[in-house]
């Protein structure tokens, strides 16, 4: 008897998380036969972040029954603890049961057809042939699986695996997170926290994230120094116990990460795609992913539709995927890589000073009426405009993102030199 060939599909979707599951359910929805793979044995499992999400993302999942906290607004702490507050009269953002969005994102694509097999890794890229490419999958019993799928997605998160097969990878920065849930916390249950400070999060921040049940979700995420991600976190426990004049205790789960900050200048090959963490398509002012990824994946199941119905798979016809998302969201990350440099050049001083300014703006009008959590190179560009407090603490820079100009934004440059400790 002649042995079994490899398994054919249309599509490969290596990792369900929000991205892989969203595109992998619009291609079965549009009768492409989608296999989607999964190295943990649950979807969903272990969760990859704090789940703070907006409006968006809840209309894009229609998971609204994930939601177990609404949130009206944010404090900003300073180095020194100084803080500034923003409230506005309606729900902002939500706090949402991670993994039950990941796995009611699965849920929606299997119901559309796309079938799921957990437990399953992408091992490695093995041969082009005429009608697709060879991967070696590795299964849930130890063995492995042999699959030529017209088209591999790489949904598989900051460390991809499919982007390393097909030469993807990427001169971004990783950064190191490490968050912790606790079962009891004080602090409004409305309010997320946000923690500056080159001691604390040096290149980003840390957070206290209301958790909807009386506990929270801190976290932090910082440059990768050579400092681990746990002693900034230890930090951070420091500065909330002086804050809430007792320290956290007693966490339930640990989370540990790496965040990618910067643009791929190829995400997109001969027979694959990347989608989400994978295609470091994380906003670089916050390093949330979950809606940018969600977008992106839209964006790349409709171009996938047409490249596997006229069986055009090639780099140049999947490249209409990448001008669809820059000419959605480019514009948005250029300004926020920018705005991140000048942030990362800030001084502890500097970072006070910044708290301070916002706080003696009277400019919690302008943030509750220009904040937005997916773009916030809105507000950013609206309070620059009507606080020179702010432009003087880097004028120059400041000055050039500010400037009115037609046509999508080119970041100025900035003077050549270390960042400042």
């Amino acid at each position: 008897m002649a042995a079994h060939g490899p398994e054919r599909v249309d599509v490969l979707v290596v990792g369900a998380g929000p991205a892989g599951s969203t595109l992998a359910g619009q291609l079965a929805r549009a009768g492409h036969h989608v296999v989607v793979v999964e190295e943990h044995p649950r979807v969903g499992r272990p969760v990859q972040c704090a789940g703070l999400v907006s409006t968006r993302v809840l209309e894009l999942s229609g998971a609204s029954a994930t939601v177990v906290q609404k949130v009206r607004g944010a404090t900003v702490f300073g180095p020194s603890l100084r803080s500034v507050d923003f409230l506005a009269p309606e729900p902002r953002a939500f706090v949402i049961d991670r993994a039950g969005l990941d796995v009611h994102l699965a849920d929606r694509a299997a119901r559309a057809g796309a079938e799921f097999r957990t437990g399953t890794r992408f091992d490695a890229r093995l041969a082009e042939e005429t009608d697709g490419v060879r991967v070696r999958l590795h299964g849930p019993d130890g063995g492995d699986h042999e699959v030529v799928a017209r088209l591999v997605v790489g949904a598989d998160g900051v460390t991809s695996a499919v982007a390393r097969a097909f030469r993807l990878r990427r001169p971004v920065e990783i950064l190191p997170a490490f968050e912790a849930e606790y079962p009891q916390s004080p602090g409004d249950p409305e309010t997320v926290e946000v923690y500056l400070g080159r001691s604390i999060a040096p290149g980003l921040f840390g957070w206290w994230i209301p958790d909807g049940r009386g506990g929270a979700r801190v976290g932090v995420a910082a440059d990768a120094d050579g400092t681990a991600a746990r002693v900034y976190f230890e930090r951070l426990l420091t500065a909330l116990g002086r804050r809430f004049g007792r320290p956290l205790e007693n966490p339930t789960a640990f989370i540990a990460s790496g965040i990618p900050i910067g643009r791929l200048p190829r995400y997109v090959g001969p027979r694959v795609l990347l989608v989400g963490d994978a295609a470091a398509q994380v906003k670089p002012l916050s390093g949330g992913g979950i809606f940018t990824g969600m977008r992106a994946a839209e964006l790349a199941a409709s171009v996938a539709h047409g490249a596997l119905a006229q069986d055009d798979l090639g780099e140049r016809r999947l490249a209409e995927y990448p001008r669809r998302f820059d000419a959605e969201l480019g514009d948005e990350f250029r300004r926020a890589l920018y705005l991140r440099r000048l942030f990362c050049r800030l001084t502890d001083r500097e970072l006070d000073a910044l708290v301070d300014v916002l706080r003696a703006g009277d400019l919690g009008g302008t943030i509750v009426a220009f904040g937005d959590i997916d773009f916030p190179t809105h507000v950013a560009r609206q309070l620059l405009r009507e606080s020179p407090g702010l432009l003087r603490l880097l004028p120059k820079a400041l000055g050039a993102f500010v400037a009115p100009g037609a046509g999508s934004f080119a970041a100025p440059a900035l003077e050549p030199g270390p960042l400042r400790k």
